[in-house]
């Protein structure tokens, strides 16, 4: 039996109704009060955008949907780039631009991210949330916890740095490969990712982030980056403050 996000995502590519469906999954807001959060090192990062569906037959091969929100493309206000033949397509962004799309106008932060940590679906990932998410024992989150419609991973801020840039973004998916590895999302120890796939990526970024940091590759396997969480009251003025998703 297909699991809740291949339903999601056979319902996004065929347009069929599921009962099953729900709303974007609401997030749960975001704590005052900051602390010092590990860096994770020479980490493989792709790139993924609002509309890609770069695999048709897997559970999580179309970006028409998050984990966190049934119509992220919707949402997001469409292709996070440009549709060609009725493809929706990545393109290089530029800092004139702010790194912002040029051929739609976004409604939520182009500046976003996923890690392989799904505290929402993902049956482990949410179970284990309240232990091992740093801020699931803050007052604002520690009252939502329990709650299987709040995700407490969603918006939460990013800092990425690569090839001599900084850059910021909110995660706004789970991925790539893994949706529960603990160990390296919330681990001191600067560990590894858990999955293999994609060069053992560790985190997929927007076009946004790719252009802010410099990447090599529109959609590669071989840039590398540091990062680590960090809370709003860290995240400096820039681009990704533009528009925030909330």
């Amino acid at each position: 039996m297909p699991g809740l996000r291949t339903r999601r995502f056979l319902a996004a590519l065929t347009g069929c109704v599921l009962l099953a469906v729900a709303a974007p999954a609401a997030a749960a807001p975001q704590d005052r009060d900051s602390v010092s959060y590990p860096w994770h090192t020479s980490i493989v990062a792709t790139t993924f955008w609002v509309g890609e569906i770069f695999d048709p037959q897997a559970p999580d091969g179309s970006q028409m949907i998050s984990t966190y929100d049934d119509h992220w493309y919707g949402s997001y206000g469409g292709c996070d780039g440009r549709v060609r033949g009725g493809v929706c397509t990545t393109e290089r962004r530029l800092r004139r631009d702010g790194w912002f799309p040029r051929h739609m106008d976004p409604l939520q932060n182009p500046f976003y991210l996923d890690l392989p940590y799904d505290d929402l679906n993902d049956p482990i990932g949410h179970q284990r949330r309240g232990e091992l998410v740093p801020w699931a024992t803050r007052p604002r989150y520690a009252a939502v916890v329990a709650d299987p419609q709040v995700s407490i991973m969603k918006n939460r801020w990013v800092q990425i740095t690569s090839r001599g840039r900084t850059c910021y973004g909110q995660i706004q998916d789970a991925g790539p490969g893994k949706y529960h590895d603990a160990r390296y999302v919330f681990g001191s120890d600067d560990a590894r990712p858990a999955s293999k796939r994609y060069n053992n990526a560790g985190m997929d970024v927007s076009p946004a982030l790719n252009g802010c940091l410099g990447f090599r590759s529109l959609n590669g396997n071989r840039d590398r980056v540091d990062w680590r969480f960090v809370d709003r009251k860290d995240v400096p003025a820039g681009p990704w403050l533009r528009i925030v998703t909330r």
